[in-house]
């Protein structure tokens, strides 16, 4: 009912009446709404902006195993907003959420290796990560994808015959 309402799918669009039944489903412990409601809060549609409250929801959600929620929570640790700045703790979620599969968790991942920020500075797993990333945004997202290339070609013109043949071999 949330969703309709925020896209005004049989019902007239209403960011707060939106808000209202996402905020009802999260409080019932449903992953995808606690998401939901922690982006409505980070963003403020239909409720006052708070990534404070952003990032609890997202922890809630996270700790389900959310892996949306863990790259939400990793960007807002990343940037200091509504929870302390900390990139390892960043760097952490994001790892959750790229061990699921999401694509701009591996990507932030992947610059977090580049550049040594929260982990080890390691070029072989960021050109692994770039190159999962690449794999996995959808067709809709083509900057991110070309993104991804760039920076595995920038992390590969760093790197030996052997750690790019290592970095693809994971």
């Amino acid at each position: 009912l949330a969703r309709r309402y925020v896209v005004g799918d049989g019902v007239r669009q209403d960011a707060v009446e939106a808000a209202h039944w996402c905020r009802k489903a999260a409080r019932q412990g449903h992953a995808d709404a606690q998401n939901d409601f922690g982006v409505m809060c980070e963003h403020g549609h239909g409720v006052p902006q708070d990534d404070g409250e952003a990032a609890e929801w997202y922890r809630k959600a996270a700790d389900q195993g959310h892996a949306p929620a863990q790259n939400n929570l990793g960007y807002l640790h990343e940037r200091g907003r509504g929870v302390p700045q900390d990139h390892t703790e960043a760097a952490r979620w994001d790892r959750l959420a790229a061990d699921h599969g999401h694509p701009q968790a591996q990507y932030n991942l992947a610059l977090s290796y580049a550049k040594g920020e929260g982990v080890s500075q390691d070029y072989v797993s960021a050109h692994m990560w770039f190159n999962l990333a690449a794999a996995q945004f959808p067709a809709s997202e083509v900057r991110n994808h070309e993104l991804a290339v760039k920076n595995r070609t920038l992390m590969a013109n760093k790197m030996t015959r052997e750690q790019i043949t290592e970095a693809q071999n994971l």
